[in-house]
């Protein structure tokens, strides 16, 4: 048997998103998020093709692609509300830091368009699990925003590359609740014997 890292163990059994309401100003600080970014990278990765990339949405940043986001919704529907512009504007700012994980998962000769994408969303989780060791809350989220081709558009995203996740960080404004998890007897199947 090997050794067990209980302290590490004991972090991954209680792990939580924070949903995005929850999370506050302070948030990292650049080289924290260099670091995280640096950590997010250390995934699976067959090829070492790289299939993803960060934008990085910080300070007034957040703010211009809400106002981004706000337009699209307004030349949809003109009679859109105040409160519901607003919404938009705030959508990249309710947190003090997203980061956009991008896939760029393309046809290749050897490896699978499929292991790209899934390396992608090891990027977002590792990066969520970062976040969580440097202190912070994090949630991944993905919204309308995600795969509105006007609004990749408008938040730099190629036509080619697709939307992984966004990562929402900050300070945790309250303690994550516990939710519901699957019964392990009803998603695995055991072959073999021990």
């Amino acid at each position: 048997m090997t050794a067990k890292n209980e302290t590490l163990v004991d972090f991954l059994k209680t792990r939580r998103s924070t949903p995005v309401l929850q999370l506050a100003e302070p948030g990292p600080q650049r080289q924290e998020v260099e670091e995280m970014l640096t950590i997010a990278s250390r995934i699976p990765d067959h090829g070492k093709l790289a299939p993803w990339r960060f934008i990085v949405f910080a300070g007034e940043a957040r703010h211009d692609a809400g106002d981004k986001l706000a337009e699209i919704v307004n030349s949809d529907d003109p009679a859109s509300s105040p409160e519901r512009l607003q919404l938009e504007r705030d959508r990249l700012a309710r947190a003090p830091l997203v980061i956009a994980v991008v896939s760029r998962a393309a046809v290749h000769p050897k490896i699978p368009e499929w292991e790209q994408v899934m390396s992608a969303g090891a990027v977002c989780y590792n990066l969520v699990v970062a976040a969580n060791a440097f202190g912070y809350g994090a949630t991944w989220l993905t919204e309308w925003y995600a795969f509105d081709e006007r609004a990749t558009e408008a938040l730099g995203i190629a036509p080619d590359e697709k939307v992984a996740g966004f990562i929402h960080i900050g300070t945790r404004t309250e303690a994550p609740f516990e939710r519901v998890r699957p019964e392990l007897s009803d998603v695995v199947t055991w072959q073999g014997e021990f």
